[in-house]
């Protein structure tokens, strides 16, 4: 179960940049407080990826429910000698009170397609710019790399093993998170679990090993220390020796009820020692333990490892999916698409942005397969399904957030749902994403309105 009260602290309305705060002054001074329309999405996609997974909606909302200055932060502002009293005394009672239309999470995404839109009073959609691109920026980033080590390691036990080297500790804990959205079936990261309610999973370190004098009582007393979770690190020294101890503890373990559920192995030539350990555990009568491997391992190590036939069951990844290393950022934005009921496009080279508030409509086939989406303004009709739904209105959720498990499903799913070469690792053709008449006539009215 989940903890009744979250865990990680808020880092409060200075979890900002600081250019968000002199724009809000630069604003007050004017007036300036028309409705803003902002949405979040990727201008682009790598080679390296066929498509991005939504998350951080769930962290998205809390942040927005919570938005509000405390007076030491305002003291502080005060301090820096840039802000007007009366500027500072209006934050004070800041809040969000605007609507948010966003993808579901765990919904697949493609180049300049709104995964979140703000409509709020200039202000405060500006203001949130930041730790809203923060949130659904990183969780996004992790989920759709681990949706591919799940689509290449299907019927595989995946355990996030990340914390350590990822960036800090709300890194690790979001980390987890969007790794069992995506598919995977635990996580390491205790606090994750605690949270959020992910199944726990770990083995042990190779210092457990090392500080008992004997690898075959180090196995010993771990097993007996935790029956019912009797997973073995075999590789301290040498593996496979370490796996005939393993054969010769089993029996007096089992009289004692305990039985070896599985060994791990975290280093070497896993595919080579993998075939060798697994021959010796079946001679020695332990055929249902299963082989679980760990060690610098992300979507393309393990596809190598499946191809070379390893009897591999499970898998821990760790450094190279927490840290995103392949793909360390999404190319995304968070841009100002309608003010005061007029378009806004940005055409800077390289970034320019369809104006007005939009939807996506996404196609499926005869079987199922999502074969094409349509950016429309939000107001148009389209074939398909709208993608874009609300999700706050006035400041408050419009219903009670799905659970976790609910949003791992309907993650599934819509993994499932992709044609068969973009769930591939290999570069796949550009997935179709058509965009209106009516969106590009938008585009030239806004290009007029600014000068264009």
């Amino acid at each position: 179960m989940p903890l009744a009260a979250p865990r990680l602290a808020d880092p409060g309305a200075l979890c900002t940049d600081l250019y968000e705060l002199t724009m809000l002054q630069g604003f007050f001074e004017r007036g300036m407080q028309d409705i803003a329309v902002f949405e979040f999405f990727a201008r682009r996609l790598p080679d390296c990826r066929n498509f991005y997974l939504a998350a951080g909606l769930e962290q998205a909302l809390d942040y927005l429910e919570r938005l509000r200055f405390e007076q030491a932060e305002l003291d502080w502002l005060d301090g820096l000698g840039l802000f007007r009293r009366d500027f500072l005394d209006h934050l004070a009672g800041l809040r969000f009170t605007g609507d948010v239309d966003a993808m579901a999470e765990g919904t697949p995404f493609f180049a300049d397609e709104p995964i979140l839109r703000i409509t709020a009073p200039l202000p405060e959609a500006q203001l949130v710019e930041a730790r809203l691109i923060n949130l659904l920026h990183f969780q996004s980033l992790i989920a759709s790399k681990a949706a591919r080590v799940a689509l290449v390691a299907p019927g595989r036990r995946l355990v996030d093993f990340g914390m350590r080297r990822a960036h800090g500790a709300e890194a690790a804990v979001y980390a987890a998170r969007a790794c069992y959205l995506a598919g995977f079936d635990a996580s390491s990261t205790v606090l994750a679990c605690a949270e959020f309610g992910i199944p726990a999973s770990g083995t042990m370190a190779h210092s457990f090993v090392q500080a008992h004098a004997g690898e075959a009582e180090a196995f010993e007393h771990f097993a007996r220390s935790l029956p019912q979770a009797a997973v073995l690190l075999i590789d301290t020294y040498d593996t496979e020796a370490a796996a005939a101890k393993v054969v010769a503890l089993a029996p007096r373990l089992a009289e004692a009820g305990v039985r070896i559920r599985g060994v791990r192995l975290d280093s070497g030539d896993l595919a080579a020692h993998a075939h060798k350990v697994r021959a010796i555990l079946d001679a020695g009568g332990l055929g249902e333990a299963t082989i679980f491997a760990s060690g610098n391992l992300d979507e393309y190590a393990i596809r190598r490892l499946l191809e070379a036939g390893a009897p591999i069951d499970g898998f821990g990844v760790g450094t190279l999916l927490d840290t995103s290393s392949d793909l360390p950022a999404l190319d995304c934005a968070y841009k100002l698409q309608e003010y005061a009921g007029q378009p806004r496009r940005k055409r800077s080279e390289g970034k320019t942005t369809w104006p007005g508030r939009k939807q996506v409509w996404r196609r499926y086939d005869a079987d199922g397969r999502c074969c094409g989406d349509r950016l429309t303004l939000a107001d148009e009709r389209a074939e398909g399904v709208a993608l874009v739904r609300p999700a706050m209105r006035g400041g408050r959720r419009v219903q009670p957030s799905p659970g976790l498990a609910q949003v791992r499903e309907h993650a599934r799913r819509q993994l499932e749902s992709l044609p068969s070469a973009l769930r591939g690792l290999e570069p796949a053709p550009g997935y179709p994403v058509e965009v209106s008449a009516a969106m590009r006539a938008l585009a030239a009215t806004a290009d007029r309105l600014s000068g264009g």
